[in-house]
């Protein structure tokens, strides 16, 4: 007897590997790497949201002025009546003599669509092509952000993907209290856009009496305060840093007050445009302003070098760490609105892996029965294969972290009837070798190359629609995918060396037996 034979060798191994690494996720023990559950079976919050991908657009164009202006400052270039609209950026230039380095600085910008050169008043959009991307962009840059707030914020295996165009879904198991599901809206939602204003010094006193349009006029906007005491502030429209330029935010205790503020840290770019600011505004005031609202307007009293920065409000402790989790994060391109929400309690989950555990074990033990009943030893040859797959498919989803849903559980019900398949068409071929008369050893060899082509062609195609529908699906559908092929290649692999290494081994004892009945179910 053949005890060593590589198939045989594989085959032990990968039984080894199989048990090792799916104890963890079966006794569900603190250590070890073990299978998440999915939202459908442990219960959990499902939203959609909608980007609006029209502020992103609105955004860049802010973001462009900001660089006309820092650009202009820096370079001693007269411009004036700098203006946004949500489409384009509108200035005159003063000097002539400033044209050629003014068209350099706007060329070296990437989808520009500038017009209005030739009598120095220009205006500046982006063109349609660097809109259609902004637009795609802000949804894969919001589903980025989402996942990097949820992961800091702690949550277990959220996901989040895009849907169509402009929507994302996220799924959110173990969200369980009310309190949980409103801070992870709250820490999705927030924008978190983060900008440095300059105050209107010179019109501060009359923003009381100025309406928005007036103001806009100006090239001013009025904000209100953070502390919703009606305060009102006239700050200019034109940025002079936002949040892309914050690389850390972390929150801290006021010395004084004892408050949770939030200290962030700038770029060197943003520290090298925020140090010059500051030294041509000593005196002067700046707005710091999040989502829109003034958290404070400190006095400048020196030119502030390192970067870094201080946003102090009426924060908790709690909202402090969403706000400073969205700056690290980074802010939304574009807002999220919130088009549907739904909650699946844990005890639905709990009915669905009853469900899914009895038909796992209830089709097990059928095909368990059957195969020994109808194959004999070459049954439960079969038998052991099909556990070692099912070992194989915990550990490798137990390895990679995966998420295990209720269509995942069903693809495992189903690779139970798939994983034994292989083995069945083998044995079958065996089982006509031996009635044409042909010696055991010659058609367990003969049997198993006859059946390679069947179970390949079998095993193939099914893998490649699984990978289709891993490629397009969403959630759930990649739940199913994910187990379905793992279930597919374990199964040819314990089917084709597995199971005939197994064969190998007792070889001679089958030889000297020769009860074909006993070994094959066949007379």
């Amino acid at each position: 007897m053949k005890f060593f034979n590589y198939r045989l060798v594989i085959f032990a191994l990968a039984t080894i590997f199989g048990v090792v690494f799916a104890i963890p996720s079966l006794i569900q023990s603190d250590s070890g790497k073990k299978i998440s559950l999915g939202l459908d079976l442990q219960g959990g919050l499902h939203m959609l949201l909608g980007v609006e991908v029209d502020k992103a657009v609105e955004t860049k164009i802010k973001t462009i002025a900001a660089t006309i202006k820092y650009f202009t400052d820096d370079e001693d270039i007269l411009i004036e009546d700098l203006t946004i609209e949500p489409d384009k950026v509108n200035f005159v230039l003063l000097d002539s003599d400033e044209k050629i380095k003014l068209d350099t600085m706007l060329a070296d910008i990437k989808g520009l669509d500038v017009s209005g050169a030739d009598n120095l008043f220009y205006t500046v959009k982006l063109l349609d092509t660097e809109i259609a991307l902004t637009k795609d962009m802000a949804v894969s840059q919001a589903v980025e952000t989402i996942r990097n707030r949820l992961d800091q914020f702690g949550l277990a295996e959220p996901s989040v993907t895009r849907q169509g165009k402009t929507d994302i879904v996220v799924e959110l198991p173990g969200i369980k209290t009310q309190e949980d599901e409103k801070a992870a809206r709250e820490l999705i939602a927030k924008p978190a856009n983060l900008e440095l204003m300059a105050i209107d010094e010179d019109k501060a006193d009359q923003v009381h009496t100025l309406t928005k349009e007036q103001a806009l006029e100006f090239g001013d906007l009025i904000l209100e305060d953070s502390t919703d005491n009606g305060e009102i502030h006239l700050v200019h429209q034109i940025p002079i840093l936002t949040g892309s330029q914050v690389v850390d935010a972390q929150v801290a205790f006021d010395q004084q007050t004892n408050q949770p503020i939030i200290n962030f840290k700038l770029s060197s770019y943003g520290a090298k445009v925020f140090g010059d600011f500051t030294a041509k505004n000593i005196g002067k005031r700046l707005a710091v302003v999040l989502d829109g609202k003034v958290f404070s307007n400190p006095v400048v009293r020196e030119r502030i070098g390192g970067g870094s920065g201080q946003i102090s409000g009426n924060f908790t402790v709690v909202e402090a760490g969403n706000v400073a989790i969205a700056l690290r994060s980074g802010a939304l391109p574009a807002p999220v609105i919130l088009l549907e929400k739904r909650s699946v309690g844990p005890s639905l989950g709990a009915d669905s892996i009853a469900s899914s555990m009895f038909a796992l074990i209830s089709g097990f033990i059928l095909v368990v029965i059957f195969m020994m009943l109808y194959y004999r030893v070459a049954g439960i040859v079969a038998n052991i294969a099909l556990i070692t797959n099912i070992f194989i498919i915990i550990a490798v989803m137990a390895m990679f972290g995966a998420t295990l849903t209720l269509p995942g559980m069903a693809g495992i019900v189903l690779t139970v009837g798939m994983a034994v398949d292989a083995n069945v068409i083998i044995t079958e071929r065996i089982r006509e070798l031996i009635k044409s008369g042909t010696s055991i050893a010659k058609a367990v060899e003969d049997g198993y190359k006859n059946a390679m082509s069947a179970i390949l062609d079998a095993n193939m195609t099914t893998l490649l629609v699984a990978m289709i529908l891993y490629a397009y699906g969403t959630g759930p559908i990649k739940g199913f995918a994910i187990t379905i092929s793992i279930g597919i290649l374990a199964s040819m692999l314990t089917a084709i060396l597995g199971t005939h290494g197994v064969y190998e081994m007792i070889m001679s004892k089958m030889i000297k037996d020769k009860n074909k009945k006993k070994w094959f179910g066949v007379n």
